[in-house]
């Protein structure tokens, strides 16, 4: 499908805008139990370590200098820079204890740095942390593997970008949100475009392979026209890839969010906010891989999904395999062999348990056969747009319409919408439903009835 052909329908989006996960993950954090522990762990752990198979690595780092009202993430606010020491403790020790479980010696496929603010950390810290994994684990020094660091340019200068690129990043992604003023404002993130243009210009200069910018709509103030102004200048500045989110309204669990005014594009505003951003972009060139991500057309997360390659994890597509994931630091969630796991989402829960000489973990969820099944599933869905159901009848030994009966019936109205494609062989999301992946996707969760479901954000 060319990326310009990609159809908006204002009422089907209103009229699939349900709540519903981003599925980074099946079953998602919110089927994660209480029960799970370090001993469920360390046997996901040995029967990972049997494999010797490469491993990806997620390091979270809580701390921001500043808080941005829209913010969702786990995070810690504070400009006291003595709690990055005690955290990069804690790391040293983690890391140490996870190589040892997993089994030391394993090469490092993907490493994402996030947060928080990854460059709240000295640039003396980053690299202690980064010969620690190195100690561990074997790291790429080609550029092989994906090395990627979240940045905030107001507090990572061209100084910083060039030694995190002499560390072994080699993605960066900058978060931009809105280049507009007032936006800034609103959000309590004034950052301008001159900012991101020097930090982008010092990522190029110094060898990054590809930058990624994040984008939101549906803040306060933001309209077609004032978003399209931004559009202009992210066009100019060609990133290889673009996370553009909507916005997820949620004041009552996230206390900050009730500080931005009261001036939030309503439901149609957003939809005229998401048509103007997918014209303007597939206009531009870039391919829509899903979700919220764009990629220019010779990226590798477009060319993956071209080559029918393309995951998906906690970090969002991936290009790749769809190797165990390693979590580490506070909140830090990892997938190891046929469970999830994560760890203490308080410093102090996270301190006391590294410092009594174990891991951090306190929650997490073992896969059923049913689970992995329906995970299969919707993980193609998410990155291929389709499902052949003879791949999923031979991977897991079932009868597919027999065991997904009441699901296919359930798919008539996204049929009948002109959403999805369904024969005998397979299911195809049709340019028009690309859009609405989630809600095709959530149609195989068997959890999607369930309480904590209700929790998740709309849609669109």
């Amino acid at each position: 499908m060319q990326p310009g052909a990609l159809p908006i329908d204002a009422r089907l989006l209103s009229r699939y805008d349900i709540n519903g996960p981003r599925y980074t993950s099946y079953p998602t954090a919110l089927q994660f139990r209480d029960d799970f522990g370090a001993s469920d762990y360390a046997r996901a752990a040995a029967q990972s370590k049997r494999t010797g198979k490469p491993v990806s690595l997620y390091l979270h780092v809580p701390f921001c200098d500043t808080v941005c009202f829209y913010c969702a993430c786990t995070k810690i606010v504070t400009n006291n820079r003595a709690h990055a020491d005690a955290y990069v403790k804690r790391l040293h020790a983690e890391i140490a204890r996870q190589a040892s479980l997993l089994g030391a010696g394993r090469s490092l496929a993907q490493m994402h740095w996030g947060g928080g603010t990854p460059t709240f950390l000295s640039l003396e810290q980053i690299a202690s942390l980064i010969d620690a994994i190195g100690r561990q684990f074997v790291m790429s020094r080609d550029d092989s593997a994906e090395y990627a660091i979240e940045i905030d340019p107001r507090s990572a200068g061209p100084a910083s970008i060039r030694a995190l690129r002499a560390l072994g990043f080699n993605r960066l992604s900058i978060g931009v949100q809105d280049f507009d003023p007032r936006v800034q404002e609103a959000i309590h993130r004034v950052q301008p475009r001159g900012l991101v243009e020097t930090t982008l210009d010092a990522a190029r200069s110094c060898g990054f392979k590809s930058v990624n910018f994040d984008l939101i709509y549906g803040l306060p103030h933001q309209t077609p026209e004032s978003f399209s102004n931004t559009l202009d200048a992210v066009i100019e500045m060609a990133p290889e890839r673009l996370s553009v989110f909507s916005y997820a309204h949620l004041p009552q669990q996230f206390k900050m969010q009730r500080c931005l005014p009261d001036t939030l594009p309503d439901g149609p505003q957003k939809t005229a906010l998401l048509q103007t951003i997918v014209a303007r972009l597939t206009a531009a060139g870039y391919v829509y891989i899903g979700m919220d991500h764009f990629a220019r057309p010779d990226d590798e997360l477009a060319l993956a999904q071209a080559a029918g390659t393309l995951h998906r994890n906690f970090q969002g597509y991936s290009t790749r395999a769809d190797c165990d994931l390693i979590g580490v630091g506070m909140s830090a969630i990892g997938r190891i062999g046929d469970s999830y796991a994560q760890n203490a989402k308080t410093l102090k829960t996270y301190y006391d348990a590294i410092d009594a000489g174990g891991l951090a973990i306190t929650r997490g969820v073992r896969l059923s056969e049913d689970d992995h099944i329906r995970r299969d599933v919707i993980s193609r869905l998410m990155c291929h747009m389709a499902l052949d159901f003879s791949t999923i009848e031979q991977a897991h030994d079932i009868d597919f319409v027999a065991y997904f009966a009441n699901e296919l019936g359930e798919l008539a109205d996204l049929v009948a919408d002109g959403l999805v494609a369904l024969d005998a062989h397979g299911l195809r999301v049709l340019p028009p439903g690309r859009l609405l992946v989630r809600v095709v996707a959530q149609v195989f969760d068997a959890y999607r009835r369930s309480a904590a479901n209700a929790r998740c954000a709309k849609v669109m």
